[in-house]
């Protein structure tokens, strides 16, 4: 069997430490190898009992400032860098110990955490990997925000993003098949960002405690604050396409097909993944056997678009 069609996990404890960019609170992080189809989990090792709670889209609590999860009273913030370096390198199954609510801004981008994840090396395990293959397409549009995934032979994502108040950014398209060496250099670098007036609003009302410009990209008007300036011309729509595999990742298993997304957020993305998955007759959950990657229901389904 192909290698790219067998899970895969960490092959050692990898760790890192940060404040987190909401709370402003000190948080320690430690990934650890799991066994196969255990999936994502997070763990709160400060709290009794040390409950955790799997990174699925059906334990999403909160989407307003980031993609929240929790259970039984118990929550774990920010997780879509995190996340989307997981996914970004075709990691399946690890448990993620916190000892806060909040995981770690580090610099808002996901690449400290992939830098993290391969000096743990990987770990190819004796089970195949079960993705959602896309066999018809499923849309969701409201007030200008719109998602789509349609039948494709690998995962893409052609993300856009519309700031027309804003002359340095307007419009921005990324386009990207993605695959591990993709992620870590196209994607992972771009870090998260804000306008100048949004972060002092969100500071006054006690959120943002831990941002600065050494964790985000802070625009205002028509230029950006940081120092060193962008590390790509269209950072802002990589970043939303790093958000955008984050959050998809929450459906459980990695997906085969083509996401279109245009001026979305966490909200709308996990709004699109709830009808995605109740839409049942458009996608199969299977195995990839070498040679037959793609069903030929799929095949159909794109010659006729």
């Amino acid at each position: 069997m192909n290698q790219n069609h067998l899970q895969r996990t960490i092959d050692k404890e990898a760790r890192c430490s940060g404040v987190g960019v909401h709370s402003g609170k000190q948080v320690n992080l430690t990934v650890k190898p799991a066994p196969i189809n255990h999936g994502i989990k997070f763990m709160r090792v400060d709290l009794p009992n040390h409950p955790y709670v799997s990174a699925r889209f059906n334990k999403v609590v909160d989407t307003s400032l980031a993609t929240v999860i929790g259970e039984d009273g118990f929550i774990i913030s920010t997780i879509e860098h995190l996340m989307s370096a997981l996914a970004g390198l075709g990691i399946d199954n690890a448990m993620v110990e916190v000892d806060n609510y909040e995981l770690p801004i580090m610099d808002g981008s996901a690449l400290p955490y992939v830098t993290m994840l391969k000096s743990a090396g990987m770990q190819t395990q004796s089970a195949p990997r079960h993705f959602f293959v896309v066999q018809e397409p499923v849309e969701l549009e409201e007030k200008g925000k719109f998602v789509g995934v349609y039948p494709a032979p690998n995962f893409r994502i052609t993300c856009t993003i519309e700031y027309s108040h804003c002359p340095l950014i307007r419009t921005q398209t990324q386009d990207q098949i993605i695959t591990p060496g993709v992620f870590e250099k196209q994607i992972a670098p771009a870090r998260t960002f804000g306008f100048l007036h949004e972060v002092e609003t969100m500071k006054k009302f006690g959120l943002g405690q831990g941002g600065s410009l050494d964790n985000a990209v802070v625009v205002d008007q028509d230029k950006v604050l940081n120092p060193d300036g962008l590390r790509f011309k269209d950072e802002f729509v990589r970043h939303k396409m790093l958000d955008c595999i984050g959050d998809f990742s929450l459906i459980g298993l990695p997906i085969m097909g083509h996401v279109v997304a245009r001026c979305s957020g966490h909200a709308f993305n996990h709004a699109f993944l709830e009808r995605f998955f109740l839409r049942k007759g458009a996608w199969q959950t299977r195995t990839l056997e070498q040679g037959d990657p793609w069903p030929a229901t799929a095949l159909k389904q794109l010659a006729n678009r």
